[in-house]
C-alpha cells in the first residue's frame, strides 16, 4: 500500500487547475465512455454525486442526462471547482422575452431543458464526506480513485451514503499505466520509484465486495497516447496535476544528469512504426450496486436452507 500525502495532491491539483483542460485529453475520452454506460442503465437517480470532479468534464454530461436529479460535484481542489463553476451551470434563457423566460424557469417538464438544475460545488476529501447516510442513489468517478491508497476506507465512505441499491460507477488506473515512464526511471534510477503505482482491477472488486458492494463487474481497456519527445509525457502530466503524491518520494532535487539519463531510456522505446514515444493507460472500469454480495460456495449463508445427503435424496424419492 502506498502512503499518500492528500495535502500534496490538494496542493498540485490547485496549481494545474488553470491548464488542466488543455492537457486532459484522455479524462475527457473516458468521461465520455462513463456516459455511455450510464445509457445502459434504468437508474433514475434523484442524488448524484460526482467524486473526484475536477473541472466539471464528467458532471456537465450527469446534468444534461438527469436534468431534474440534484447532483454535487466534489473534489479536493477548491481551484478545480473553480473552473467548473460554467460547467456546472444550468441553462440560460437570456435571449428570450422576459416572460417567456420566467415561464420556462417555472414549468415542470420532466425531462428538457425547463428543469434542469445546476450542480452544487463541494470542497471535500472522499475519505470524509459530508453527507448523510443512505442520502445518495448514484456515485460517479472519474478517474480519481488511483489517489487513494486505501481503497477500503473509501469504498465503505462510498456505501455509508449511498441507498440499499444505490449504484457506483467510476474508473481508475490500472497497473500497467505509465510502463514506459516507470522503465525508463528503473534504469536512470532504480532505488527510487518516480511513477506510483496502480491497483489489479481484481483487487479493487475484491476491496468492493469488503466494503459491502455486491455484484461488482470490472473490464479495463488501453489508450496509449503519442508524443514526439519524452518531455512531452512529463509535461502533460505536470499540466493536470499528476506528480508522485507517496509521502517517502525523494524531495530533494533532481540531477540534470539522472533525469538526462532517464529521458535517454524512455526515447529508445520510441515506436519504429511512427516514431512516436508512447504513453500507455490501462483504465479500469468499475460499476457495482449497494447490495450484498451474493455469496457462492460453502461459507454462504445458509439460513433457511435444508441440507440433506443424497443417500437421503433417494429415499425420499422412492416414498
Amino acid at each position: 500500500m502506498q502512503n499518500f500525502s492528500r495535502q500534496h495532491i490538494q496542493k498540485h491539483f490547485n496549481h494545474a487547475a488553470p491548464s488542466y483542460d488543455d492537457a486532459a485529453i484522455l479524462q475527457k475520452t473516458v468521461a465520455d465512455r462513463i456516459d455511455e454506460r450510464l445509457e445502459l442503465t434504468t437508474i433514475e437517480p434523484k442524488t448524484i454525486l460526482d467524486l473526484g470532479a475536477g473541472t466539471g468534464l464528467l458532471t456537465e454530461k450527469i446534468i444534461k442526462r438527469y436534468p431534474t436529479a440534484e447532483i454535487f460535484a466534489v473534489d479536493l481542489s477548491a481551484k478545480m471547482l473553480e473552473i467548473a463553476a460554467p460547467r456546472l451551470q444550468a441553462p440560460r434563457w437570456s435571449k428570450l422575452p422576459n416572460r417567456l423566460n420566467q415561464f420556462l424557469k417555472n414549468c415542470t417538464i420532466t425531462k428538457g431543458f425547463a428543469t434542469r438544475k445546476a450542480a452544487k460545488p463541494v470542497n471535500a476529501d472522499v475519505y470524509q464526506l459530508p453527507f448523510a447516510d443512505n442520502s445518495v442513489d448514484l456515485i460517479v468517478s472519474n478517474l480519481m480513485l488511483q489517489w487513494c491508497d486505501d481503497l477500503d476506507r473509501v469504498f465503505q465512505e462510498f456505501r455509508r451514503v449511498l441507498r440499499q441499491e444505490g449504484l457506483i460507477m467510476f474508473t481508475t488506473f490500472g497497473p500497467d499505466t505509465l510502463k514506459e515512464l516507470k522503465q525508463a526511471w528503473q534504469t536512470a534510477d532504480a532505488d527510487y520509484e518516480h511513477v506510483n503505482n496502480f491497483i489489479d482491477m481484481h483487487d479493487i472488486g475484491d476491496a468492493l465486495i469488503r466494503s459491502g458492494f455486491g455484484q461488482p463487474v470490472m473490464d479495463m481497456e488501453i489508450f496509449t497516447l503519442t508524443y514526439d519527445k519524452p518531455i512531452g509525457v512529463l509535461k502533460d502530466l505536470k499540466a493536470i496535476g499528476a506528480t508522485n503524491a507517496n509521502k517517502q518520494r525523494n524531495s530533494g532535487l533532481m540531477g540534470k544528469q539522472r533525469f538526462a539519463l532517464m529521458l535517454n531510456a524512455y526515447d529508445e522505446l520510441r515506436n519504429p512504426l511512427d516514431n512516436k514515444v508512447p504513453a500507455t493507460y490501462e483504465v479500469v472500469h468499475g460499476h457495482a450496486w449497494a447490495a450484498q454480495e451474493v455469496i457462492k460456495g460453502p461459507n454462504r449463508d445458509k439460513s433457511g436452507h435444508i441440507e440433506i445427503s443424497l443417500d437421503e435424496f433417494s429415499k425420499q424419492l422412492k416414498k
